[in-house]
């Protein structure tokens, strides 16, 4: 098995998880505002990514776009890593290729404090992708615990690039929000990944 494999019926059970799917997570977290170069990339970008209609061009026209948005406004405190392995433990199916990490270290070099786990939804499918998301959250905590990082609570996204939802994981505990976010709401989507990285 490997991350993509799991399902979210699938990874709460193996697991032994605490699924949360009634939660509103982020409707109090503010926004954050952005740059004209988002504006203008995203303005520029998403008819072509859109049109096209492929995840790569999703991923690479309009996520990465605005996680270096999300840097920028952190003052580079933070660091992104865009589909590095990321094995942590093979016998339990956590491993494979990750879309998106970030860290809340701001080494470039060695993924170090991974905080947020980013998996963009495979044909447009945000419930198909929570089960992978969470399987890499959990190896991000697993992570985290054996190098020692202190990081209580791993962030979890799933997006189409159009449409993002998040999640949080709090020791077994996962919460799931309700509510999905919108492109045409980047500020939101910012605030949000902004409010995962604190001690930045």
């Amino acid at each position: 098995m490997a991350y993509s494999d799991f399902t979210l019926d699938r990874v709460g059970k193996v697991f032994g998880l605490t699924i949360s799917d009634n939660v509103n997570l982020f409707a109090n977290i503010p926004e954050l505002s952005s740059s004209n170069w988002l504006k203008e990339t995203l303005d520029y970008n998403v008819p072509i990514a859109l049109g096209s209609n492929t995840e790569k061009a999703r991923s690479e026209l309009i996520i990465a776009p605005i996680l270096v948005e999300l840097r920028k406004q952190l003052n580079s405190q933070i660091a992104l890593f865009s589909g590095i392995d990321f094995t942590v433990d093979p016998d339990k199916g956590l491993n494979g290729s990750c879309d998106f990490i970030i860290s809340q270290s701001a080494q470039l070099l060695i993924l170090r404090a991974p905080a947020i786990m980013l998996v963009e939804a495979k044909k447009e499918n945000i419930n198909a992708g929570l089960g992978q998301c969470i399987a890499e959250m959990l190896a991000a905590q697993i992570f985290n615990q054996r190098e020692e990082y202190e990081v209580a609570e791993i962030y979890g996204v799933v997006t189409t690039g159009e449409i993002w939802k998040f999640l949080k994981l709090t020791g077994q505990l996962v919460q799931i929000d309700l509510a999905e976010y919108f492109l045409n709401n980047v500020n939101k989507i910012l605030g949000i990944l902004a409010s995962a990285v604190p001690s930045v």
